[in-house]
């Protein structure tokens, strides 16, 4: 591959990268033929992928897998669980060729169950079918280790080497070893266990590793209820831990229940130009296929139409066979030998979110795609959806916003920001200095900027905006509407962001009388509301806080004539404090300032003393 193309290749990729959701889920990667190559599963997927492609990556073998890579997918899920059982059905389904070898060259450990007279349980990486039944391979070591603790410690399968026969045991040559008298070892060489109970421990351990939990579950309560029914209270005890066992390991394995098999799952999300398909595939109780597929609209198709070809569509690509198929709502095209379920709660219901959250997912994530590419885009979304939703009569390309600063009425002043196609346009910002209110009367500081403000773009003949946002609730908006309406008689829309009793912003209001306007706090156009009214506080209170350092920054010596910064400098560095310069005699300010500039000094504070003496 040219340098030319692979560094196309990789910002293509990167852009997929970016635009990855923060949850966890499983990601696929795809070679040039379309093959997937490695399955990975993430508890945040954006954090994960993202770190194949730093610079600073230097192992070898993942080096030459993100060569390789030509494209990314991914399945969000609930939890971190649940992606590694999605990561482990994908694997067992498309073994891709990565995922062993970047496993430092050795292949996925295996649990084999030997052919030996009393059969051992272990992991192993090196396989021989003539020495034993293997299961796996495992990709994920945690998971393997664990489901061989659980086996152990509800079986105990021998832990030990030794090689036992029948005829050693009827011999008496073996005795109790250490994991015996632990607790790991019932001791079946001694006869300590019999090889029937011995074997039975083994068969069940088979159901397990074949993935049979729930039939062995039904048959160990059963089994549990009859030893109890025939007096057995010891025997029925420890099938009753055995039967709990199995209930925690079977729930922990399964994202939903495992008596939903070979069913497919279908959910629709809409857009202007496209809808988009989720599709899941689920065989006892998880998910090994996913993908979202895009239809273009070409009129204005309802959701049930293009449901209704896409699951066809769908279905025949994959060859699918499933008859039972989970949809967000009743069809009314019915297909053939398939059942149609629309769950209203429970596992069924759960897949059906999933599946619509996934497909939510892809939606924004190639919106976010092609806004990067085109930032106007996303500036021209928000605009329409704040017109759609004060029901403006055009887009609000043109935002102004207000706020006043003041500490009980002094140094008063106030700030107008500007946002232009849902950006900060700091060359329109102003600052205003209170001139007509006495005291801290927000409401009239309010009216008298907001007139002067406009006022004056009516005699410039400036465009004026399209929107106002008031930093405040009803009383704003009413203040500054009596201005722009009924005083000026001009007609532009004033919205409001009202705040809570913690005093976080959590409602947008609109319209006279005003009322709430249905919108999320956690939306993008909140966000960009509440920004703005951020900016405005943030100018208004810069600019009050400028003009009280200003006035701090005065004292008596900038009253005197002649005596410039470097000498008020020199006198606070030496004399330290405007008393003692009043105090010092002529020649401690000539030794320090210079005869010239001593006198100035000397003869305003002595003149000051004197009028204070007159005065007395």
């Amino acid at each position: 591959m040219k340098k030319e193309e692979n560094e196309q290749r990789l910002q293509r990729l990167k852009q997929i990268v970016s635009n990855l959701p923060e949850k966890p889920g499983s990601y696929q990667y795809y070679d040039e033929n379309g093959e997937i190559i490695y399955v990975g599963k993430a508890k945040n997927l954006k954090n994960r992928v993202s770190s194949y492609f730093h610079k600073e990556v230097d192992r070898y073998k993942t080096k030459v897998l993100v060569s390789k890579i030509q494209n990314i997918t991914y399945t969000v899920v609930n939890t971190e669980e649940d992606a590694l059982l999605l990561e482990n059905s994908l694997i067992k389904k498309y073994k891709p060729k990565y995922n062993i070898l970047l496993k430092d060259g050795k292949t996925y450990p295996s649990i084999c169950i030997t052919k030996e007279y009393l059969p051992r349980i272990f992991s192993t990486r090196n396989i021989n079918k003539k020495f034993g039944i293997y299961y796996g391979p495992y990709s994920h070591l945690g998971s393997m280790n664990a489901l061989l603790e659980f086996i152990k410690k509800t079986y105990r399968p021998r832990p030990c080497k030794m090689p036992i026969t029948k005829e050693g045991i009827a011999q008496g040559k073996y005795k109790p070893c250490l994991e015996y008298h632990i607790g790991n070892c019932a001791a079946p060489c001694v006869g300590k266990q019999s090889v029937e109970a011995y074997m039975e421990g083994i068969r069940e351990a088979q159901e397990i590793l074949k993935g049979k939990t729930r039939s062995l579950q039904k048959a160990t309560f059963n089994e549990m209820q009859k030893a109890a029914e025939e007096l057995r209270f010891e025997e029925a005890e420890v099938l009753k831990r055995r039967y709990q066992a199995l209930e925690t390991y079977a729930s922990k394995s399964e994202v939903v229940s495992h008596v939903i098999d070979n069913v497919e799952v279908f959910s629709i999300t809409n857009d202007e130009k496209i809808a988009f398909i989720n599709y899941l595939h689920v065989t006892n109780g998880t998910i090994d296929q996913a993908q979202t597929y895009e239809f273009k609209k070409k009129l204005e198709e309802t959701e049930e139409e293009i449901l209704s070809l896409g699951i066809v569509q769908i279905r025949e690509q994959r060859e699918s066979k499933s008859k039972e198929i989970i949809v967000p709502f009743e069809l009314e095209t019915p297909l053939k030998d398939v059942l149609l379920t629309v769950p209203q709660r429970g596992d069924k219901k759960k897949l059906l979110d999933l599946s619509v959250m996934n497909g939510k997912q892809y939606k924004f994530d190639r919106m976010k795609s092609v806004e990067k590419l085109n930032p106007e885009q996303k500036q021209t979304r928000l605009m329409k959806e704040l017109q759609k939703a004060l029901k403006l009569e055009k887009m609000p390309y043109h935002i102004e916003c207000f706020d006043n600063s003041n500490i009980s009425g002094s140094d008063a002043v106030a700030g107008c920001v500007v946002f232009k196609a849902m950006k900060p346009s700091k060359k329109d910002y102003r600052k205003y200095n209170i001139k007509t209110v006495t005291g801290p009367d927000d409401y009239a500081s309010m009216q008298e900027v907001v007139r002067r403000r406009y006022t004056r773009m009516m005699e410039e003949e400036t465009p004026l905006p399209d929107l106002i946002v008031t930093d405040g609730g009803r009383g704003q908006m009413e203040v500054v509407r009596q201005v722009v309406e009924d005083e000026l008689h001009l007609h532009i829309p004033i919205a409001g962001l009202a705040k809570d009793n913690r005093h976080r912003t959590n409602e947008l209001l609109f319209g006279f009388p005003p009322v709430v306007i249905g919108m999320k706090t956690d939306s993008e156009l909140f966000h960009i509301l509440t920004h703005i009214q951020d900016e405005v506080h943030r100018y208004a209170i810069t600019f009050h806080r400028d003009k009280r350092s200003k006035h701090a920054l005065h004292s008596e010596l900038d009253d005197i004539k002649g005596i410039g910064p470097k000498t008020k400098d020199l006198l606070m560095k030496r004399l330290k404090s405007v008393k003692k310069m009043k105090e010092a005699d002529l020649q401690t300010l000539t030794e320090l300032l210079g005869a010239n500039k001593a006198n100035l000094v000397y003869e305003y504070f002595h003149q000051e003393l004197g009028r204070l003496e007159e005065k007395t």
